[in-house]
């Protein structure tokens, strides 16, 4: 990995943060994305630390505004004309419903919307580095969880109380991710620029400790029993991000480093392009 430049969302905590630390470890530069400017100085000067690396540098935005996001892709651009790896890792999940500041529920703005509009602003800077360096990766952390949205998203209910809150919602939002990953890989076709989704397995991180209630005391106790530890659930990430052994493989989602199936209605054609057109129309980016 050396020489290449990494940006991650999410890595501040968890996953992101042990991803981060492997991908530094092996020479690369690693620009992380935080929404709390003092923790995520922190947890740089941690990285560097623990990694005898200085090349770590850090962005500040709230992933689930869309303005934010913008700001975000603006900064790295104005510093950065190469990308070898983006690595969508921020998420969460809501035992209730809130509503973003662009008016729609947080789990699916912040699990999805965050996802599609950071990629697409950055594309055409990782679709340069594809073509001067032979490849350039997309790598979108989703879950298991997107199993349970059988029925596909409801694109029609995103800012509706009743119908979009808990574990629905973050099931969909999941599902968005495999979706986006199966249309994205597809029109990327020819680029070098190669898209592949995977699910970290249950990991013990800071995870689902805002939800209230039930769901989120059942999230805690099961993190204790059975969880894995975070730099066994960031295995396939890095994998994906750094591997020879997938370079030129795109589209497909991943857990413990091997392709598995994702559920059926992720590879429906019409569920993608219909998210893919709703994602387009409420961001402005195409």
């Amino acid at each position: 990995m050396r020489g290449k430049r990494v940006l991650i969302t999410g890595a501040t905590n968890g996953i992101g943060k042990a991803a981060a630390l492997d991908l530094a470890k092996m020479g690369a530069e690693v620009i992380i994305v935080g929404r709390d400017a003092i923790k995520t100085r922190k947890v740089l000067r941690d990285l560097m630390s623990t990694s005898g690396s200085n090349k770590l540098d850090f962005l500040l935005g709230d992933l689930s505004s869309f303005a934010d996001v913008r700001a975000i892709a603006i900064e790295y651009l104005s510093r950065h004309d190469r990308l070898d790896v983006l690595i969508n890792n921020a998420g969460a999940a809501f035992s209730e419903f809130r509503a973003s500041v662009d008016g729609y529920e947080m789990t699916f703005a912040l699990n999805h919307m965050n996802y599609y509009l950071l990629t697409l602003l950055l594309l055409d800077t990782l679709k340069k580095t594809a073509q001067e360096q032979g490849e350039a990766r997309i790598v979108n952390v989703s879950s298991s969880a997107h199993f349970s949205a059988r029925d596909g998203i409801r694109l029609d209910n995103l800012g509706d109380a009743v119908g979009s809150a808990g574990f629905r919602a973050y099931s969909q939002s999941k599902l968005a991710n495999v979706l986006f990953t199966y249309q994205l890989a597809r029109r990327l076709e020819g680029t070098g620029v190669v898209a592949n989704a995977l699910h970290p397995g249950f990991v013990n991180t800071g995870f689902g400790h805002n939800m209230k209630g039930i769901m989120g005391l059942a999230v805690k106790v099961l993190q204790r029993l059975i969880a894995r530890r975070p730099e066994k659930g960031a295995e396939t990430l890095v994998y994906l991000a750094s591997s020879a052994e997938v370079a030129g493989i795109t589209g497909k989602y991943w857990k413990d480093r091997a392709q598995e199936r994702s559920s059926e209605i992720s590879y429906d054609r019409e569920q993608q392009q219909r998210l893919w057109e709703f994602s387009a129309a409420i961001t402005g980016v195409e």
